[in-house]
C-alpha cells in the first residue's frame, strides 16, 4: 500500500512539473514585442531593416554639415521613427545598424591622423571622441549595454580597440549610460587617465585610481597624459544632474589651442539654479570652440549663451535605455519637453550627428 501511495505521489508530482513546464513554455514570448502577433512582429523587423538600409545610404550621401540640408533632416526623422519602437534595441536590424556604424567609426579612428584642427566622432548616447594632432580625448564612453536587449551593446573586442586609440576618458557622472566600470578599468589598466567626479564608484577599489580634479569654476588645472609628454589645461565646472548627482562639465584646452567642453547630463532647475552662477559667466573667462551638450537639458539657449561656443554638437538623442517617450528625437519634441531648439539653431551653428559619424573642425 505504501509503495502504491508513493507511486501515485510520484505520478502526480511528475504531471505537476510537466504542467508547469507546459505553462512556462506557453508563456514564453514568441515575439520581440509581446503586444504583437508573430506576423505583425516580423513585419516590424522587415520595416526596420528596409528603413535602416535607406538611412545608411542617405547618411553616406549627406554627411554632417554646418548647414543641414533637407534630405539629411528627413533621414534623421526617419531614424527617429525606427528608434521610437519601444523594442528597437531588441531588433536585429537595429543592432546590425548600430554595430556597423560603430565599426565604421573605429576604422576611421584607427586610420586618421589629424594635422590641424580637431576631429570629432560621435559614438553612443553622449559619448564622443575628439582628436587633435597631439591628443585623443574620450567623453562618457560606454558600450550601450542594455541588459534586457541582448546583442545591442558594442562588443568588448570593438570597445578595446576604441580605448586603445584614446589617451584619456572624462566621465561626467555616475549613471550607467555615462559611466561603465569595465571601460574605465580598461583605460586604467592600459596606463591611461580617467577623470570623474568623486561620487563615481565611491567605495570601490577602482576609485583610488581615478583622477578627481577640483570642481572649481573658471580655474585651469593641469592634466598630464602620455606619461607627462602631453599636458591639457582643464576647467572642471561643478555641475549637477538631479538632486544628488555631481556632474562634471570639463572645458578643455588642447595643446593646439582648440577648446572643447562636454556637458554630461547637466540640468538646471530647482536648487540647481545656482549652477547658472558659473554657466552665465563662462564666456567672460574662456573662449570656447566646441560644446558637446545633452540635447534634453532645460533652457539650452541660456546655457549656450553662457558658454558662447563657435559650434554646438548635441548628444543623447534616442538613448535606447530610456522609455521611448524619453528618447529625445532629432525633430526635437520641443513643446512636450520645453526645449528651445528652434531658437538655438537661429542663434548658433548646431551640428546634428548620428552614431559613428565624424566632423572635422578648424578654427
Amino acid at each position: 500500500m505504501k509503495k502504491f501511495v508513493c507511486l501515485i505521489w510520484s505520478i502526480a508530482f511528475a504531471m505537476n512539473v510537466m504542467g508547469q513546464n507546459a505553462s512556462t513554455s506557453q508563456k514564453k514570448p514568441t515575439t520581440i514585442d509581446p503586444s504583437l502577433t508573430k506576423v505583425e512582429d516580423e513585419f516590424m523587423n522587415r520595416q526596420s531593416a528596409y528603413f535602416l538600409d535607406l538611412i545608411e545610404k542617405n547618411l553616406h550621401t549627406h554627411p554632417p554639415l554646418m548647414e543641414t540640408p533637407e534630405a539629411r533632416m528627413l533621414t534623421l526623422y526617419m531614424l527617429d521613427a525606427v528608434l521610437h519602437d519601444k523594442y528597437a534595441a531588441y531588433r536585429e536590424p537595429v543592432q546590425k545598424f548600430f554595430h556597423h556604424r560603430i565599426d565604421q567609426a573605429l576604422t576611421e579612428i584607427e586610420n586618421t591622423k589629424v594635422d590641424s584642427g580637431i576631429k570629432i566622432w560621435k559614438l553612443y548616447n553622449i559619448g564622443f571622441i575628439a582628436r587633435t594632432k597631439s591628443v585623443t580625448i574620450a567623453f562618457d564612453l560606454v558600450t550601450g549595454n542594455t541588459p534586457e536587449a541582448i546583442g545591442f551593446a558594442i562588443p568588448d573586442a570593438t570597445m578595446e580597440r576604441i580605448i586603445k586609440q584614446c589617451d584619456v576618458l572624462f566621465i561626467s557622472h555616475r549613471h550607467r549610460d555615462h559611466a561603465q566600470i569595465e571601460v574605465a578599468q580598461s583605460f586604467l589598466d592600459k596606463g591611461k587617465v580617467v577623470v570623474a567626479p568623486p561620487q563615481v564608484w565611491e567605495g570601490q577599489e577602482i576609485h583610488s585610481r581615478i583622477t578627481h580634479l577640483k570642481r572649481e569654476s573658471h580655474t585651469k588645472q593641469k592634466l598630464a597624459l602620455k606619461g607627462g609628454k602631453v599636458n591639457l589645461e582643464v576647467v572642471n565646472y561643478p555641475g549637477h544632474q538631479m538632486s544628488s548627482h555631481e556632474n562634471n562639465v570639463p572645458l578643455i584646452y588642447t595643446p593646439e589651442g582648440i577648446t572643447i567642453a562636454h556637458s554630461g547630463d547637466q540640468i538646471n532647475e530647482g536648487k540647481f539654479m545656482v549652477d547658472y552662477d558659473w554657466i552665465d559667466d563662462v564666456h567672460k573667462h574662456h573662449q570656447l570652440d566646441i560644446f558637446l551638450v545633452n540635447n534634453w537639458t532645460n533652457d539650452i539657449l541660456r546655457i549656450a549663451k553662457g558658454l558662447n561656443p563657435k559650434l554646438i554638437i548635441p548628444g543623447h538623442e534616442n538613448e535606447l535605455g530610456h522609455t521611448f517617450d524619453d528618447r529625445v528625437p532629432y525633430w526635437g519634441d520641443e513643446k512636450y519637453l520645453g526645449l528651445e531648439y528652434t531658437q538655438l539653431k537661429q542663434t548658433y551653428p548646431v551640428l546634428l550627428m548620428v552614431w559613428g559619424e565624424s566632423f572635422h573642425y578648424s578654427k
